[in-house]
């Protein structure tokens, strides 16, 4: 057995958390087997305080401040960047659509060690945090549908899984801190999202009037209204107009046996307080309106083991996986960061087994171009059991697709679903003669629009931790 150190650092509307996590590899094949390298334990070693997330403006987020917020981390868990192995660094809710979102995230990238993942996606976020609160385990124990409410300052992630799967995820701006209210109880800011709640309701509500507590719960009412249509699956033109940009649409494809609550306002839900306002904003008020609705009487919920740091708690432990042991690299080019999944339809593999290379080549000029990279990563399915021959008219075509549309130098990075990376990854390099480096790893599905991250390799090299994720700024 063998332990990684894995960090998560969430940077949030109004938080910003980070979690180190010691992650355990054991190979669980047996003596005589091709090696299986898989994560059979995740331990959580240390919690950093939760930090208020430091922002310049409403605009732009502080990066020097919240750069020193997670050095002192580290140095309060006693870690420094060189003993992080793989993790994630996320930016969440509202601080996504900030002006240097992306810019923060690369400068933080360095404190998680040479292997760690800089994303952004609401869609990625609600499945991190599911995972964080309990309630994927919860859907795998119980062999049952779970959803997860992770309720922050600025956005709700939802994600419904089914004994263990993902089958649906969606976000909408609603949130704690949609609405700010100052120490003298005045009104400091009011979101896009929420005045389109209180122009539907024709509540006046303006930045620096005294905060009206019939209208603010009225508009924490709806909110939860709001939530509760979404978990159902009652559709309307106000729950369209507060969906997250480039968030799935949540498809209430199956009533939950369990709901979840977690995020900032889940404490509030759970727990509750007798300040109106506690945090400076509506998110005790949110809660009680949630805790008001018919979520409790139409659902089963449960109390997760993580509210607000379910996604950090996730980010830290659920982020990477690893790849089968059939793999194949012809130098240690890892890590690589951010690269695009390119994935082939079954019919495009075929013609690639039968020697055409002329599609693929043009797939790739095209998708460079489309992306704006000069790197991608080819997704396929692969073949159970192959013959050798075919393994090698696919090499040969890839090879020559590849070696003709991608820059010099640049090498080809190959992920099949099947057992037969090794082999197609070695008859790639003969293909190009040896001209460009190949990496090929198994036991990965990706889809069209992933991202993803390959770190070092593990156990002897006998496994590459992979990261698939999305990068969405709003």
């Amino acid at each position: 057995m063998n332990e990684i150190l894995s960090v998560g650092i969430d940077i949030g509307t109004s938080t910003t958390q980070t979690v180190f996590s010691l992650l355990t590899l054991q190979n669980t094949a047996g003596y005589f087997a091709v090696p299986r390298i898989a994560i059979v334990d995740k331990k959580t070693v240390y919690k950093g305080p939760i930090h208020l997330t430091p922002m310049k403006s409403r605009t732009l987020l502080d990066a020097s401040e919240i750069k020193k917020l997670v050095a002192a981390d580290f140095a309060d868990a006693g870690y420094s960047p060189k003993d992080t192995a793989t993790g994630a660094v996320i930016i969440t809710g509202e601080s996504a659509r900030k002006e240097n979102a992306a810019a923060v995230l690369e400068e933080l990238a360095g404190f998680a060690g040479e292997f760690v993942v800089s994303t952004a996606g609401p869609d990625l976020e609600a499945v991190i945090a599911g995972k964080g609160s309990g309630a994927w385990q919860y859907s795998v124990d119980n062999v049952c549908t779970a959803a997860n409410l992770d309720i922050g300052g600025g956005t709700t992630n939802i994600v419904l899984f089914s004994a263990g799967e993902t089958i649906e995820t969606g976000c909408l701006d609603i949130g704690g801190r949609q609405i700010r209210i100052d120490a003298d109880k005045n009104v400091i800011y009011v979101s896009p999202s929420a005045r389109i709640i209180a122009n539907y309701l024709k509540l006046p509500i303006e930045e620096t009037q005294k905060a009206d507590m019939g209208t603010l719960k009225a508009i924490c009412s709806k909110m939860a209204e709001l939530l509760e249509d979404s978990i159902a699956g009652r559709d309307s033109e106000l729950l369209r107009a507060v969906a997250t940009s480039g968030s799935s649409r949540y498809e209430a494809v199956a009533k939950p046996d369990a709901v979840f609550f977690s995020g900032g306002v889940a404490d509030c839900i759970y727990r509750g307080t007798e300040d109106d306002f506690a945090y400076g904003d509506i998110g005790v008020l949110l809660g009680r309106a949630i805790r008001e609705r018919r979520f409790f009487s139409d659902y089963s919920v449960q109390r997760g083991s993580e509210t607000i740091r379910a996604t950090v708690v996730g980010a830290g432990s659920y982020t990477t996986m690893l790849s089968g042991s059939t793999i194949f690299y012809s130098s240690p080019l890892f890590p690589q960061k951010n690269v695009a999944a390119l994935r082939l339809s079954y019919a495009e593999q075929e013609l690639l087994a039968n020697g055409d290379a002329a599609g693929l080549r043009e797939k790739i000029a095209w998708f460079l171009k489309e992306t704006d990279r000069d790197n991608l990563l080819l997704a396929f399915s692969g073949e159970e059991n192959p013959d050798y021959d075919k393994v090698k008219r696919l090499a040969k075509a890839v090879a020559e697709a590849a070696d003709r549309a991608l820059p010099e130098g640049v090498p080809v990075l190959l992920a099949v679903e099947r057992d037969i990376a090794k082999a197609l990854g070695q008859a790639v390099y003969n293909a190009l003669a040896r001209r460009r480096e190949v990496v090929s790893i198994d036991s990965v599905r990706l889809d069209q629009g992933d991202y993803v991250d390959l770190g070092k390799p593990l156990m002897d090299g006998l496994a590459v931790p992979v990261v698939v994720k999305s990068l969405i700024f709003g």
